[in-house]
């Protein structure tokens, strides 16, 4: 029954804008499981729920796993429009952003998980990228080149 109920508050949450204990109460006797408060809170607290601002400034309770989809489109968005260049020197890639951008820029590269990135370190307009070897600059370069095009 739990692994049942489990599943079903998932499905509610990512269904609804569900952003209290009581709600999601609410919504699971809607579908005809008799529970209480304290399991609610219980069930929570095992499925590793966390409260995310959502799109329409309200908090609501999610997995905390970001669709990849939507890390890629936001990833795009934000690069197309902070990023002025983009160059390499052997294993190191260079990526210029207008002012105070290089951070949000980075941090969002970091959570795409590239291949060949050893590391990444920003400034307030550049980005410095360590990658394996030449070869994989020259991928890297040529793939977020194609950002840019977009």
């Amino acid at each position: 029954m739990k692994t049942k109920r489990h599943a079903k508050i998932l499905e509610l949450i990512q269904e609804h804008p569900i952003d209290t204990q009581e709600e999601l109460l609410r919504w699971l006797k809607l579908q005809n499981y008799d529970v209480t408060q304290a399991t609610v809170s219980r069930d929570i607290k095992e499925l590793r729920l966390v409260k995310t601002l959502s799109a329409d400034g309200r908090y609501r309770y999610t997995t905390g796993k970001s669709n990849a989809t939507d890390i890629s489109s936001k990833f795009h968005a934000l690069f197309s429009d902070s990023v002025s260049t983009i160059d390499f020197a052997g294993n190191m890639v260079v990526i210029r952003c207008l002012v105070g951008m290089a951070q949000a820029v980075c941090a969002a590269l970091d959570s795409m998980h590239w291949d060949g990135v050893v590391g990444t370190l920003a400034g307030d307009d550049t980005i410095f990228i360590v990658v394996r070897n030449e070869n994989a600059a020259v991928s890297l370069v040529s793939e977020l080149k194609k950002l840019l095009a977009k």
